[in-house]
């Protein structure tokens, strides 16, 4: 368990109503400081209300938070379903030709949904409860001051699901062999 995900947890449990107006920022600077970054998100070089333009319609929306090339995050507030706020964090990430990034984080103060967009833009790889944050910090290792590959949950239910698959295949060969499995 990583103490310091641990304690960001402690800290939103006792400081953070799930206020997107006006709990966002301070939520993930604090995530950003949790995750290794002392000077928390701007000292990653991440943005708040970073401004996305639609030269089409001529107007101006804002993403909660762009990492340029490593992630786009979409805070909603506590409870809030966020299946229905993907279209809105996709079409930000579309708009950022150049600087997209691979990741896409959904929250809603009580869930991170992320979205890997070179495996998946309908699906989120993982989905991780706040109070599980401290036990899944591999899921967010793209974000660390030393970024690494992921391990998501759905990474894990795969290599499962490979793995019996081939201890199955080699049960069927014993058996086929008459060779009794208990023996082997």
């Amino acid at each position: 368990m990583d103490k310091d995900l641990q304690a960001f947890v402690e800290y939103c449990n006792i400081h953070i109503r799930g206020d997107e107006k006006s709990e966002s920022q301070i939520f993930l600077d604090h995530f950003f400081i949790a995750l290794g970054y002392e000077h928390g998100l701007k000292g990653a070089g991440a943005d708040c209300e970073f401004r996305i333009r639609d030269e089409k319609k001529k107007t101006t929306s804002f993403a909660d938070l762009v990492w340029k090339k490593r992630v786009l995050i979409e805070m909603k507030k506590a409870g809030e379903e966020l299946s229905i706020h993907l279209q809105q964090a996709s079409s930000y990430w579309r708009k950022l030709a150049g600087d997209r990034p691979q990741y896409i984080i959904l929250y809603n103060f009580d869930e991170f949904w992320i979205y890997d967009f070179n495996k998946s833009i309908y699906e989120p790889v993982d989905v991780i409860r706040l109070d599980e944050l401290p036990v899944r910090k591999a899921s967010f290792s793209f974000l660390l001051p030393k970024p690494s590959t992921p391990v998501f949950r759905k990474d894990r239910e795969d290599v499962t699901v490979k793995a019996a698959e081939k201890v199955a295949a080699v049960f069927a060969s014993l058996k086929r062999r008459g060779i009794n499995a208990d023996d082997a």
